[in-house]
């Protein structure tokens, strides 16, 4: 530890109050008294970009904490400085608590030369918000939750906070603390990638997570209808379910009827659900009522549910972690998979992890010819949505200063294991466009085997799972996230 002249005490951050708009003013006195205040090391007045609209949009530069002054020095020599020189001002105390004697707040050094680091290093690019943190949350134009990201390495690493659209332009929004009696504030800065973050699970609003609600109703029901051995009637059950729901919205009234119609089976079902999952079918049905027509457009063609579902559709005894399910032309395998995120508590401003139990739905059909098996998932729509646009560049897929030629470079910066599906390097899963599914075809990913079953599920399914990962992770594959939903329903 290094200590005073008098060898006293050890150097410490304090902060130092002024009187209004002398911060400067304090800060050079400081300065001047350094050659004979000998622990006095250093001063720190930090500053932010302001833009005066008044003087024709003039930037100017202003103190980023009002009336504060930080100094590297010992208490005794702060202390005699004040006293002789500055007795106007006041050094910044905690506030005692029970049990404690009263002391100077002072700012860990590491904490200050990250502080200082960010400061010098942003300032002309940070703007301070009027408003809260918290009111950052959601778009007030779509009312849906912003992305929430960590940042990864340099001055901001470990902040957690929004990216926010002002206009045309994307930032990210964080919190920063004040000192003594200054009001912590909500922060902005441009230029968002340029920084390396990682995309946040929001555990309490989370855009994919209500981006996926009516999805994950209408799969709620069709697990119900196949678990129950509808099979091929399983799409106009649907369509019947959703009708009588329409007409009266009760599912305790939709039990009663379905058992008086010699569906007792998924009346048992439908009566055991829990609240979430009778909210989800209830929002779903109100979104039918408002547009008629939904779920029959939506789901007009039934081949093998999405890859990662929420439910398993069929019993799965305790300590069974994966069943079959017979179809026309293929048999399903579906696995209890848990799938663990990174994720913030806006409410408490804490990160944390999150570990989800999903089903996986994996197809399995033989080739009469040689006697091969390929197993294969549902990423239709995803997939659909990729061979469309091919080689083609895509603005969309990547923000900020970087343009890529050719979209796969996308994913190969973003989502490496679906880059190397695509292009059929180290990879055994293949992306398959219009593969034949008895009298249906489904873009799919697919693993073609011929001895061992077990290990090309292992290989599917991790695969698989690891590119919902990768995408759902990354800011810049917002687009494809979109379309991911279609695959993974998250919840």
């Amino acid at each position: 530890m290094k200590t005073d002249k008098a060898n006293n005490v050890d150097y410490r951050w304090f902060i130092i109050r002024t009187q209004p708009r002398q911060e400067k003013k304090l800060a050079d006195l400081l300065v001047e008294r350094q050659a004979e205040e000998k622990n006095i090391l250093e001063v720190y007045c930090p500053t932010h970009t302001t833009v005066n609209v008044a003087r024709g949009k003039k930037i100017v530069s202003a103190p980023l904490f009002t009336g504060m002054v930080f100094v590297l020095a010992t208490q005794q020599a702060v202390t005699e400085f004040m006293e002789r020189h500055y007795t106007e001002g006041t050094i910044i105390y905690n506030h005692r608590k029970k049990g404690t004697r009263t002391s100077l707040m002072t700012v860990p050094e590491e904490q200050m030369r990250l502080f200082k680091d960010f400061n010098e290093n942003y300032s002309d690019q940070m703007v301070i918000l009027e408003r809260p943190f918290s009111d950052y949350a959601f778009n007030p134009k779509t009312n849906e939750p912003n992305d929430m990201v960590r940042v990864i390495d340099g001055p901001l690493a470990g902040k957690e906070g929004y990216i926010t659209k002002f206009r045309r332009d994307k930032r990210l929004v964080f919190h920063m603390r004040g000192f003594g009696q200054n009001k912590d504030m909500a922060v902005s800065i441009s230029n968002i990638w340029n920084f390396h973050v990682v995309r946040l699970h929001n555990a309490e609003n989370d855009r994919q997570t209500i981006g996926t609600m009516k999805e994950r109703a209408a799969d709620l029901l069709i697990g119900m209808l196949q678990g129950c051995g509808y099979g091929e009637q399983t799409l106009p059950m649907l369509y019947d379910i959703t009708e009588r729901l329409v007409i009266k919205d009760s599912i305790t009234s939709l039990c009663d009827e379905l058992g008086k119609h010699g569906h007792g089976r998924l009346a048992d079902k439908l009566a055991n659900i829990n609240a979430e999952e009778a909210r989800l079918i209830l929002n779903l049905i109100r979104y039918e009522r408002d547009y008629p027509g939904y779920v029959k457009s939506n789901w007009n063609k039934l081949v093998i549910r999405p890859f990662l579902t929420h439910t398993p559709g069929v019993e799965m005894a305790e300590g069974q972690d994966e069943v079959q399910l017979q179809h026309n032309s293929f048999t399903e395998t579906i696995r209890k998979v848990d799938i663990t995120e990174e994720a913030y508590y806006p409410s408490k401003e804490e990160g944390g992890t999150i570990t989800t139990t999903y089903y996986a739905h994996i197809g399995m059909k033989q080739d009469e010819n040689n006697g091969s098996f390929t197993l294969f998932a549902n990423w239709d729509y995803f997939l659909s949505e990729y061979f469309m646009t091919g080689g083609k560049a895509n603005e969309k897929l990547v923000g900020g200063e970087q343009q890529h030629d050719k979209l796969i470079d996308s994913f190969r910066n973003y989502a490496p294991t679906l880059y190397k599906v695509l292009v059929g390097e180290g990879s055994k899963v293949k992306a398959v466009k219009g593969m034949a599914v008895g009298i249906n075809s489904l873009d799919v990913m697919a693993i073609t085997t011929v001895p061992n079953l077990e290990e090309a599920k292992d290989e599917l399914i991790n695969t698989c799972i690891e590119i919902c990962k990768e995408i759902n992770s990354t800011t810049h594959l917002a687009v494809w996230r979109r379309y991911l939903r279609t695959v993974w329903l998250h919840e």
